[in-house]
């Protein structure tokens, strides 16, 4: 693999300038080779075309048993060509980024859509998002020697904390994408996106039985801030300690209960329960259990639910979305009324509404989708050690694991990685093996309680969605939920 010249300084401020150094010129491409592949995807029929442009640049390393046993670097660049004529889709991708691969896979997707012939050209203008993170290469930050010694030290350092850690795995990745997008309308945008993360997963034993704990956290920012202040440390610190916790766990039990749910990662219930079932397409289909229901109440007084893609460096936000909206913070849910949904392009027209800035993709060589960014729920009235006294008893789930969800019927299975029993009022004994088991557009009809102490996840969030996977937040405050299903073993 041949290295890529990249001259950040010149391009910082500009990520046009950027985007024309590593994806334009290379391909011997302008913008009126834009202008007329536009040309070529629209026509009598074609109601909208764009063009996405991408070069996107992996790296990773990770330990496992003491030894960095992997380190992988990966180069991506292609264009994606969307045709839309009414409710159909021509979608067409080259990753050969020449004026010739570019026209066919325009002719392809016009044809894909609706034949027609080539309509008026677009005059392109350049339109500005927001700027939540900067538009430099996250990797060149911190030398590969040093990636190396920091993995080493998390290893070292998270096993001398307890002697029943038997197994430390640590990973940091980090990613720079650079995307340009252009559309029959005349919109052209550009967007300069670093993404980093650091991973830890532990494994602690005792009298043959194996317990496992993990923490990470990313965001937009650089590899040199991730590590600032020894934050890898804390990570190992934390996951020794949920594993160490879980050994003493003990079997949950089953039964309607009253739950509480911790603050910030636990809003993963909320993004997969609630998020998932306002997304513009499910409701314009019908098949969303909160379909045809704004201005209907949907939750109790207490909530309200955002999704918010401008929050500065945050691993869910964007300058723009995947087609040159700039993004925006939507209120899904007010005081417990549905308000809307999350919109792309296209769904929006179909709507008669407009983009909410949700139109995401996971690359060049796939559709866009209305996604959610960063989802949570805004913080109430309550202090969260006045929600645990409030509980004589009850269940206190404060992290997730996998979970289920059924978008049509809402209903929603979660297996909680760390929980403990409230009694009377307290935290009482770690247990093992609880799932909440419950419906989306139900469960928070039940929360009766809003904490004060909102907090989002650690940066750690991925979505999936129609085989696509693209990085998100999560958070809430601490809640009290009634009646809850818990599975448990106990």
């Amino acid at each position: 693999m041949n290295p890529v010249s990249i001259d950040t300084a010149a391009s910082t401020a500009d990520p046009f300038a950027l985007a024309q150094q590593l994806i334009l010129e290379p391909a011997g491409l302008d913008e009126a080779a834009i202008v007329q592949a536009l040309a070529a995807a629209s026509g009598p029929g074609i109601d909208a075309a764009d063009l996405y442009f991408q070069f996107a640049r992996d790296e990773s390393w990770s330990l496992e048993d003491g030894i960095v046993k992997e380190g992988s670097a990966n180069i991506e660049q292609g264009v994606g060509v969307r045709a839309l004529s009414g409710e159909k889709t021509g979608f067409a991708y080259s990753d050969e980024l020449l004026p010739a691969a570019l026209s066919e896979a325009a002719r392809a997707a016009r044809a894909i859509a609706r034949a027609g012939q080539s309509g008026r050209q677009p005059v392109l203008r350049r339109a500005a998002g927001h700027a939540l993170y900067a538009a430099q290469d996250p990797q060149g930050t911190l030398s590969d020697d040093d990636k190396v010694r920091w993995l080493e030290r998390v290893d070292r350092e998270t096993r001398r904390i307890d002697p029943r850690i038997v197994q430390v795995m640590a990973s940091v990745s980090s990613s720079f994408e650079v995307v340009l997008l252009a559309d029959s309308d005349g919109g052209y945008a550009a967007d300069v996106r670093p993404l980093v993360r650091f991973n830890v997963s532990v494994i602690a034993e005792q009298d043959g039985r194996r317990e496992t704990g993990f923490a990470g956290m990313g965001g937009r920012y650089s590899l040199s801030q991730l590590v600032e202040g020894d934050r890898p440390l804390a990570l190992g610190r934390e996951a020794a300690r949920q594993a160490l916790v879980n050994l003493s766990a003990q079997p949950a039990p089953a039964g309607a209960m009253t739950v509480v749910l911790g603050a910030g990662w636990p809003g993963i219930l909320l993004h997969e329960a609630i998020g998932h079932g306002l997304e513009g397409d499910f409701n314009r289909k019908g098949t969303s259990a909160f379909s045809n229901r704004i201005g209907e109440r949907v939750a109790a007084e207490q909530c309200t639910v955002v999704d918010d893609g401008t929050l500065s460096a945050r691993r869910g936000s964007l300058n723009i979305d995947d087609e040159g909206t700039p993004t925006q913070c939507t209120t899904l849910i007010e005081n417990g009324v549905l308000k809307g949904y999350l919109q792309d392009k296209m769904n929006a027209r179909l709507m008669g509404t407009r983009s909410t800035g949700n139109g995401r993709r996971e690359s060049f060589a796939h559709m866009t989708l209305p996604r959610m960014t960063n989802t949570y729920m805004r913080p109430g009235p309550h202090d969260p050690q006045e929600i645990i006294a409030s509980v004589s008893k009850g269940v206190y789930a404060v992290n997730f694991g996998g979970g289920q969800v059924d978008i049509t019927s809402g209903k929603f299975v979660f297996s909680a990685a760390e929980a403990y029993l409230i009694e009377n009022g307290r935290i009482g004994a770690p247990i093992k093996g609880a799932t909440l088991i419950g419906n989306g557009p139900d469960v928070l009809t039940k929360v009766s309680m809003v904490g004060n102490d909102l907090k989002l996840d650690d940066g750690i969030g991925t979505c999936g969605k129609e085989g696509q996977s693209v990085p998100v937040g999560v958070g809430q405050p601490t809640l009290r939920v009634e009646g809850l299903t818990v599975g448990g073993t106990g």
